[in-house]
């Protein structure tokens, strides 16, 4: 449905959805207070639901199903659906035995067929699963066809069986990859319903248009009418008959019909009334273009709470509020409800801006290369529709195949990720995320937890979901206008050909640079390019200065046809002896039936068009530098392998103990309720419980102590500090390896001790010889549990070489972040060296990603180095840190976002 951002904090408040008709509901437990509603709810369904639901007609029976729902809270839960003013459905379970519970539904006649009871389900079964109930059953008369329809549409994997006329329906609560589809597939089709009336809406009020020029409100009406908009507009301004040639009428309860969208640019404190008013007479969409909301800091988010609570209880949509409007350049639309001065040309890249500013710089820019908009819009403070709900809607969307995000913050980035997942299978998403900064990065005292910044989560969410990340807005629109024009690309290899040497030397370097290959052309195709003219039939192809439209037609003719590459870059530099729209017909000539991408740099014309139009229809882009059209290619290389490798999968894992490393955890909280770091000992322990190979160490506090564990580890034998808050034990002399007798034991013993300023001390076996790694988590509150790999021991820091991922972690994601490291050759066998047990290094990641999916309390987690050998990976040195858990939202249930800030 749409994005779920943050839920609201308040306790039993519980979650506005969208059902399937685009209206709002809210779902959310059951109170005491709730009895006089459900029974009045009894009193509104007919007999068949009665019948249907307690295999008999009796109200007596309803009204003790839900008298009992309301005031007993033990060994069930209870949701209520609240529609408009009125309670209209109830939903619940009770606890039959351990992880199995019976469910049942009760709903008002009138909003059978909105999937208000499949929205009861979907919240039901995650709570139900947050509770350890992995099986709910229902017992349903098989003459209930709505009922079952519910349950076995539901996604939720099921078994069923039939008894007397009653079908028992036993439902898997947790999350398989069917569920998630087709809960992606209902939340889609409720939000394009939804935001129906803000992007396609037959009828347009501006509320606060003025009179004269230079007001948002008349300038964006303006907009409206020079656009050409097919609907109907109207003022509503109570000084004026008519502003714009539009008709203006006092108020929005005067506007003759309805209206579908309500753009509001009245002052701050007018708004609350004026949304008011428009909720009355059924406006289903407002876009709020006023400032003067969370921005300004406590008081105005007091008032973007109030603005969300009254959009939500008359089911309005609403964009802003502080924002720059919508466009829809659909011809049977044509609405450009901005007060930009752009005026965007259809295409197909569908832009999302947070920034108002920003917005406007990608549409004059998309509009000056020639890339046309399908549609735009500003969210500004994000208190409704954001970023995650127009994602869902261009997903089906025909005329969008490109979708570009400009981003400041995000309300649910694992929402954004799953989404993104999907909708990157069939459409590119590029984001430009503002607020880079380091300003965000933590104080963690393990390796893992200082090197994670916002920055790495960031990039985590999106290399996991296919996601390109810009630098700037001009490189969205360079990339964006490479993926408008089919076809992607097969591969790396890259062709550079044309007439400016020097640009095919730029070229090549850049697409070097970037990763892409530009291979030595077969003998049989540099001949064929040499009868063509070229001087130079390498790569890059050089036709010389004086090269032809016919012979740059017939040597890209050859290249494309050469099954050698797999795109081509076509460099021209204008000339007095040449003709640019001559080139550009012959380019067009060789490329029209292409089956390889081809962009095209053109230098030293000023009039040159920004794009080739080919007989087909198709237009090539034209950049103004050759490393601008290289990059481009280079992210629409990167963005189609990411699109045809498999998704993965996460492992099964076996010699895994939860219930182990559940006892270790509760343990260590009796004795530290606040939370803190767990001894080496017991975090071995933990390590164990998940299948992870420790390095036994042992603690000791005095040199005699010390001597005893290395007899009993065996010699030689490593000995570190245990001083509380030492990070970089080696850095203050904290470390002995290879210690061989008791001799050596002790001395080293009293160094480390003077040093440190701490007897502590841990003695441990040396590790096999291997690669040293750093493996760890941190659980990140907006972005959830992170997993690092990167380099460990001494070059930890040195080389800053790491890889980060988010949960879940597939079998790809966790071989590519091991072969994206630096470290990777050694692994691999450097120089005639034994190989590391690689299998043995991804087999410890996906146990650290099960520990943090088992354990919410682990806040961070460190083994550096983990010891990757021949033999396999060991963990030598341990930090796992846990806190009190905080409760975290379903991320994959359809909540619409809430009032918190963000």
């Amino acid at each position: 449905m749409t994005a779920i951002e943050q839920q609201d904090a308040r306790p039993g408040a519980g979650w506005d959805v969208l059902a399937s008709d685009g209206s709002v509901v809210r779902i959310r437990p059951v109170r005491d207070e709730d009895e006089p509603a459900l029974a009045a709810m009894n009193r509104r369904v007919s007999d068949e639901s009665i019948y249907l639901r307690f295999f008999g007609i009796s109200r007596t029976m309803a009204d003790e199903y839900t008298h009992h729902l309301a005031t007993d809270h033990d060994g069930h839960v209870a949701l209520v659906a609240e529609y408009g003013d009125n309670v209209v459905g109830i939903a619940s379970y009770e606890t039959l035995r351990t992880g199995e519970a019976e469910m049942a539904f009760l709903l008002q006649d009138s909003v059978h067929g909105r999937g208000i009871g499949t929205l009861l389900l979907e919240q039901l079964a995650a709570t139900a699963r947050e509770n350890g109930i992995a099986r709910l059953r229902a017992d349903t008369l098989g003459e209930n066809a709505k009922m079952l329809r519910v349950l076995t549409n539901s996604g939720f994997e099921q078994v069923r069986k039939l008894d007397s006329g009653v079908v028992e329906l036993v439902l898997d609560t947790a999350y398989h990859p069917a569920t998630l589809e087709k809960m992606a597939d209902r939340e889609r089709a409720a939000e394009n319903r939804s935001l129906q009336r803000l992007f396609a809406p037959r009828t347009v009020a501006v509320i606060g248009a003025g009179r004269q020029p230079g007001g948002i409100g008349h300038e964006l009406l303006r907009n409206i009418v020079k656009g050409g908009f097919t609907g109907s507009a109207y003022a509503v301004n109570p000084h004026a008959d008519e502003i714009a040639d539009v008709p203006a009428y006092p108020s929005i309860s005067a506007v003759p019909g309805p209206v579908d969208l309500a753009v509001i640019a009245v002052p701050a404190e007018q708004v609350l009334n004026v949304l008011t008013e428009c909720g009355k007479c059924g406006v289903g969409g407002t876009v709020v273009l006023t400032a003067g909301f969370s921005e300004l800091g406590a008081t105005g988010r007091e008032l973007q709470r109030e603005l969300l609570a009254i959009a939500r209880r008359h089911s309005i949509r609403l964009i802003g509020p502080n924002c720059l409007g919508l466009v829809n350049t659909a011809p049977d639309v044509l609405l450009n409800a901005t007060f930009a001065e752009v005026a965007p040309t259809p295409g197909t890249l569908a832009i999302a801006a947070q920034s108002g500013a920003v917005g406007i710089a990608v549409l004059e820019h998309a509009g000056r290369t020639g890339l046309g908009i399908s549609e735009f819009v500003s969210l500004g403070n994000k208190v409704d529709v954001s970023g995650n709900d127009v994602l869902l809607h261009w997903w089906g969307d025909p005329r969008t195949a490109v979708i570009g995000l400009y981003l400041e913050s995000f309300g649910n980035p694992r929402k954004f990720g799953g989404l993104a997942r999907m909708i990157g299978r069939t459409k590119p998403i590029l984001v430009v995320k503002g607020g880079r900064s380091i300003g965000g990065r933590r104080a963690g005292v393990s390796h893992t937890a200082a090197a994670a910044t916002p920055e790495t989560a960031v990039d985590a969410l999106f290399a996991q979901s296919g996601v390109l990340r810009m630098d700037t807005v001009e490189e969205l629109v360079e990339t964006a206008r490479v993926l408008a024009v089919p076809p992607l690309p097969r591969g790396r290899r890259v062709a550079v050909v044309g007439n400016a040497g020097g640009a095919g030397i730029l070229a090549a370097d850049a697409a070097a640079r970037l990763g892409l290959e530009l291979p030595e052309l077969s003998q049989a195709v540099q001949d064929q390019l040499a009868e063509v003219g070229a001087v130079g039939t390498g790569n890059p192809v050089d036709l010389g200065a004086a090269a032809s439209p016919v012979s740059l037609r017939r040597a890209l003719q050859v290249l494309l046809a050469s099954g050698e590459v797999d795109s081509v870059v076509v460099n021209y530099a204008a000339t007095r002896a040449g003709n640019v729209d001559e080139i550009y017909r012959a380019i067009a000539a060789a490329a029209d039936a292409a089956e390889l991408p081809i962009v095209v740099n053109c230098v030293g014309s000023r009039h040159a068009a920004p794009e080739i139009t080919l007989p087909a229809g198709r237009r090539l882009p034209v950049f103004p530098f050759p490393e601008n059209a290289v990059r481009a290619l280079a992210h629409a290389v990167r963005y189609a392998e990411w699109r045809a490798r498999p998704q993965g999968t996460v492992p099964e894992l076996a010699r895994v103990d939860a219930a182990g490393t559940r006892r270790v955890a509760e343990r260590f909280f009796r004795r530290s309720p606040a939370g803190g770091w767990l001894d080496p000992q017991e975090a071995s322990r933990l390590l164990r419980r998940a299948g992870i190979p420790v390095l036994a160490v042992r603690a000791a506090a005095s040199r005699a102590e010390a001597v005893k564990a290395a007899e009993a580890a065996g010699y030689p034998v490593a000995l570190k500090t245990a001083a509380p808050g030492v990070l970089h034990k080696t850095d203050i002399g904290g470390v002995r390896v290879g210690l061989a007798n008791a001799v050596e034991l002790g001395q080293a013993y009293e160094q480390i001790a003077a040093a440190a300023g701490d007897p502590r001390v841990l003695v441990q076996a040396m590790a096999p010889a291997g690669t040293e790694l750093a493996i760890g988590v941190v659980r990140d509150p907006l972005f959830g549990p992170l997993l690092m790999a990167g380099s460990g021991g001494v070059l930890t820091d040195v080389l800053a070489d790491r890889q980060w991922r988010g949960l879940p972690l597939t079998d790809l994601d966790a071989r590519e972040m091991l072969h994206s490291l630096r470290c990777a050759p050694l692994l691999a066998g450097y120089r005639g060296a034994q190989a590391a047990d690689q299998e043995a290094v991804l087999d410890v990641m996906h146990r650290i990603a099960w520990l943090a999916g088992v354990i919410p309390e682990l806040a961070e987690l460190d083994i550096n180095p983990l010891a990757a050998t021949p033999a396999g990976a060991f963990a030598v040195d341990i930090r796992v840190r846990l806190t009190p858990a905080t409760p975290e939202p379903d991320w994959y249930a359809r909540h619409l976002r809430s009032d918190q800030p963000g």
